[in-house]
């Protein structure tokens, strides 16, 4: 990212918000569909997102990391939306199994398990996206998402579970 739009942003500059706006809004965007399924949502979350991403664009302290807190805006914006939509369901149910690593290494396969993710429960949705691509460890997700760090392992394997057998129906 540019640091000189970065710096016309943080002084309010329309145009540099747009050009701002133009070059994240494809990654962004990618970003709130791995998390809701309504468009309309998506799209909400989204221009959520860019509020805030340009009403706080000062407290960025190093330009350096702006797509990673952006990013974060994001995903924070979207588990607001499931929280308000009242879509967050946790189910309890325990299970034990996953992905071998090697099976993610193929690209083509990481984006039909993207696809089929929309598939899931939005609370496994959420857990998988927070852990298996953001990063997040279990003990952060429960804390973000209200929940134990039991729960949100034990809603992990489901996903993994759930995203294996959707692969073997789909002959992925």
């Amino acid at each position: 990212m540019e640091r000189d739009l970065l710096l016309e942003c943080q002084r309010n500059d329309r145009n540099a918000q747009r050009k701002l706006y133009e070059q994240m809004a494809g990654k962004l965007y990618s970003v709130c569909k791995r998390y809701l399924k309504n468009d309309e949502d998506i799209e909400e979350a989204l221009a959520d997102s860019f509020y805030k991403i340009f009403t706080k664009i000062n407290q960025l302290q190093n330009p350096d990391t702006f797509e990673a807190w952006a990013k974060k805006i994001v995903v924070n914006e979207c588990l607001q939306k499931l929280r308000n939509n009242k879509e967050l369901h946790i189910s309890l149910e325990e299970n034990h199994v996953s992905f071998s690593d090697s099976a993610c290494d193929n690209h083509s396969l990481e984006k039909d398990i993207l696809n089929l993710l929309n598939f899931l429960p939005e609370g496994c949705k959420a857990i998988f996206n927070l852990f298996a691509i953001e990063g997040y460890p279990h003990k952060e997700i429960a804390v973000m998402l209200s929940i134990s760090e039991g729960t949100s392992k034990s809603q992990l394997n489901f996903a993994r579970k759930k995203l294996q057998e959707l692969l073997v129906n789909q002959n992925i």
